[in-house]
């Protein structure tokens, strides 16, 4: 039977308990044998502002999912040169895995809507199926849009509603530099990792 891997993107700048519930929802739905945290190393829709050093977004990662043998942490895209481009990471990825291995990259439905401006567009939805899981505020997921540009889109396009935290990764950097808690909103490994590095505090 052909492995199963989800493939989970994204700044973690922090990781937190959302980010953690909806990759165990989609493996637990979806059948994943194992779901794979990828931190970029510079995601090219996200540029307006200086990132955590890479070393501290994967601590906190391995960290948070240190617990749940279905997770896995990869840093793939840290140490690959230039913007992390997704389908560039699929395809490294496939490098190393069974030929027939099912790979499913977990996404936000907000940025669905952005899927166009994206590097090879089609290159990635050849390599992988996209999970697109609901996210509030976010209009509802209608795969069939995609085929207008990329014939076949709307079979490669799992629309997921997940019932998830509301959490925020800016939100959480914002209540640590003003001296708020975070408590319950992120593993307590990840909160300590936090407060002994002196992230995210007002210089």
């Amino acid at each position: 039977m052909a492995m199963r891997l989800g493939v989970f993107g994204g700044t973690f700048d922090p990781i937190h308990n959302g980010h953690l519930m909806v990759a165990q929802e989609c493996r637990d739905r979806l059948g994943m044998d194992r779901v794979l945290f990828v931190p970029a190393r510079l995601p090219p829709h996200k540029q307006v502002r200086s990132l955590t050093a890479p070393h501290h977004r994967m601590a906190m990662v391995r960290l948070a999912i240190a617990s749940n043998p279905g997770f896995e942490a990869s840093s793939i895209e840290l140490s690959r040169p230039g913007p992390s481009y997704s389908v560039d990471t699929l395809l490294q990825l496939r490098q190393h895995q069974p030929e027939d291995t099912d790979m499913f990259f977990i996404m936000g439905a907000d940025s669905l809507n952005d899927l166009a401006s994206w590097r090879d567009p089609a290159g990635l939805l050849a390599n992988c199926k996209l999970v697109v899981v609901s996210r509030p505020g976010a209009p509802a997921v209608e795969p069939a849009r995609l085929d207008c540009l990329y014939p076949g889109a709307d079979e490669r396009v799992i629309p997921l509603q997940v019932i998830g935290l509301d959490i925020a990764s800016s939100d959480l950097r914002s209540r640590v530099a003003v001296g708020k808690t975070i408590r319950c909103q992120l593993p307590d490994d990840v909160i300590a990792y936090i407060e002994s590095n002196k992230l995210y505090r007002k210089s």
